[in-house]
């Protein structure tokens, strides 16, 4: 069966930043999620949430790799330890704050070293299925959650940087920033043509 590769929507625009809907029709989410797990192996990630597709809902999919994915054009499919399908996450409780390096698909190319984030959480979410589980995480995995998880929220990792930080960042990535914002308003020009 083939795979859809979506388009991933860049910084500016508007998908990004809306808080997304609740998933309430599982029938075509393990399908969207094959598909977005594609997307994501193709732009070489770990997780992509449905609004990064321009699908303003709660979703998003993760995995686990059993190596760094290294530079190589080795598939990233052969490195997956877990595939992680999340639909209407909550973290139910966070412990520990740490500060580590995320970047972003919808950011390509930039980078913050300094993202504070819940070094443990618990997560109540539900499958593809819509059956309803319970998760521990540290540490990565903890950190991609969180990540995901405020996509759903509209928030962007630079966000959660200390404001000096964070005016910091979008100072010294004005032209990239602005760059990605031009990119998003021309496709959405384009779907609108469609």
């Amino acid at each position: 069966m083939n795979r859809m590769i979506y388009p991933i929507r860049l910084y500016g625009d508007p998908v990004l930043r809306k808080k997304a809907r609740p998933v309430e029709d599982f029938t075509r989410v393990k399908r969207l999620a094959e598909d977005m797990l594609e997307t994501m192996f193709e732009a070489r990630g770990v997780g992509l949430a449905a609004p990064q597709i321009g699908l303003s809902e709660r979703l998003f999919v993760a995995v686990e790799y059993a190596d760094e994915p290294e530079e190589e054009e080795r598939p990233l499919r052969d490195l997956v330890r877990r595939v992680y399908v999340v639909a209407n996450p909550v973290i139910t409780h966070r412990e520990g704050l740490v500060e580590g390096t995320e970047g972003c698909l919808s950011l390509p190319g930039l980078y913050s070293e300094e993202v504070p984030r819940a070094e443990r959480i618990r997560v109540e979410y539900q499958d593809e299925e819509g059956e309803k589980r319970v998760l521990e995480l540290e540490g990565y995995m903890a950190r991609v959650f969180q990540h995901e998880i405020d996509h759903l929220e509209g928030v962007l990792f630079f966000e959660r940087l200390p404001k000096p930080k964070r005016e910091a960042f979008l100072e010294e990535n004005r032209a990239e920033l602005a760059r990605f914002q031009r990119e998003a308003r021309a496709f959405l020009k384009e779907l609108a043509g469609r």
